[in-house]
């Protein structure tokens, strides 16, 4: 039977494991700590994607019991996080973990759940991907009609799951550029990846990736669909956001694209983590997510592991949308100069440079602004200016030069303080339609 291979973050895996458990108060006995390491230690060595690299880990473990220092911990929580560091400074692989958690083992080694028991755990994890939706957090069309999607995880493709993309990359299948953000994405499922990706092509083949598993010794092969349900975007612009946080599956998806030159990668570079794996039990109370394959890419024949993904654009992760919007808006602009009407875009650009770059206006700019302009009034307090219409709600006005505001809460209106022989004579509202209207300075 073909195994599904799962790249998948030590925060998931902490989830899988039963968060209630984390709280379960429990001391280790030197016997105990003693049978957890000669367990964790085979499990390694008989399980571990690189043999060697197990044997060292398995190795190091002794070395430290043998110089005692694991005697003093007498907290099994902390026994634990202590084996994690070890193994993961010999291995530098993200994805070994081990835990605590003698709840979560005991219903595992009982006998199997009945009926009632698997339908109401189906429940509650239907449940969970539901609240989650599946891990599709925020989709919407930027300025400029760019689309944007915030993927907080990969989940496996079931048909809810499959159902929820489709009708996200069908929403976004008439943005002019689509932006993806991985920056708070910790892994997942391949399935997924394979899924989105395979919008992104035609429906020729491409192959993305490989897996190694060491128990079978074997390479499985991951290509896009021949077919998904809705449009297809072959040349839609895509730029994909990451962070440090950026892990596992997440990391595969970007280091895919990146190395089809598919996507511009704008961040910080990945966590680093390329083995997929699954848990092990150790003993009664303890167990360990051991990685027991490794990702080939087909182009590089190697991967990410321990490396991350580096960025074609490095950025702090905070900066990293708006950077990419303009980059979008700049690519848009070159390619559509002189084919089409242009001015959405140039309203969007101006809108995110501004963003991007603070503009100060002296003070005595600013308050000889200040006055009534017919059913607009604006006014000056604490170095800044604020703008109402007709006693409706006021509105702060950001600089976007000496002269042109514009205002978070209405992306759509900007206005201009307009002048004639060095006198402010009115001010004209300016629309992203590309409207415009104006009114005269009427008092103070």
């Amino acid at each position: 039977m073909k195994k599904i291979q799962i790249l998948i973050t030590p925060l998931l895996f902490g989830l899988i494991l039963s968060c209630p458990a984390q709280n379960s108060a429990g001391t280790v006995s030197t016997s105990e700590k003693n049978q957890v390491v000669d367990s964790i230690a085979a499990i390694l060595k008989d399980n571990y994607v690189f043999p060697e690299v197990a044997l060292n880990m398995a190795n190091f473990l002794e070395t430290q019991r043998k110089d005692q220092q694991y005697a003093g911990i007498t907290d099994a929580h902390e026994f634990a996080q202590q084996l994690t560091e070890d193994i993961q400074s010999v291995s530098k692989d993200l994805h070994l973990r081990v835990r605590f958690d003698p709840e979560r083992i005991q219903r595992q080694r009982n006998a199997q759940l009945s009926e009632a028991d698997s339908l109401a755990l189906a429940a509650r994890r239907l449940q969970q991907n539901r609240t989650a939706n599946y891990g599709f957090k925020e989709v919407k069309i930027l300025d400029g009609n760019i689309g944007y999607l915030n993927l907080t995880g990969f989940f496996g493709v079931d048909e809810e799951a499959g159902a929820t993309a489709a009708a996200t990359m069908n929403f976004l299948s008439n943005a002019d550029a689509l932006i993806i953000d991985l920056r708070r994405n910790g892994g997942g499922s391949p399935a997924m990846i394979q899924l989105l990706t395979s919008y992104l092509y035609g429906p020729e083949r491409v192959h993305l990736n490989n897996f190694y598993n060491r128990a079978e010794d074997a390479e499985t092969q991951t290509w896009t669909l021949p077919y998904v349900p809705g449009k297809r975007r072959p040349d839609v612009p895509v730029y994909v956001l990451t962070s440090s946080s950026t892990f596992s599956a997440a990391e595969e998806f970007s280091y895919n694209l990146r190395n089809l030159e598919r996507a511009t990668l704008i961040g910080e570079t990945t966590g680093g983590g390329a083995h997929p794996g699954g848990m092990q039990i150790a003993t009664d109370r303890f167990a360990i997510f051991v990685p027991d394959g490794r990702a080939i890419n087909p182009i590089t024949r190697t991967n990410w592991e321990g490396t991350g993904v580096e960025p074609h654009i490095p950025v702090p992760a905070d900066e990293a949308l708006a950077v990419a919007k303009r980059n979008a808006l700049e690519l848009l602009l070159e390619q559509k100069q002189g084919k089409a009407d242009t001015f959405f875009l140039e309203w969007a650009l101006e809108g995110i440079r501004s963003e991007m770059q603070q503009v100060d206006v002296d003070p005595k700019t600013l308050k000889s602004y200040v006055g009534q302009y017919g059913p607009r009034k604006i006014h000056y307090k604490e170095g800044t200016l604020y703008y109402q219409r007709e006693g409706n709600t006021e509105y702060r006005l950001i600089p976007m030069s000496p002269n042109k505001f514009r205002i978070a809460e209405i992306p759509s209106f900007r206005i201009e303080m307009l002048r004639e022989n060095g006198k402010v004579t009115g001010i004209k509202g300016l629309y992203d339609n590309g409207r415009t209207d104006q009114n005269a300075r009427t008092g103070k």
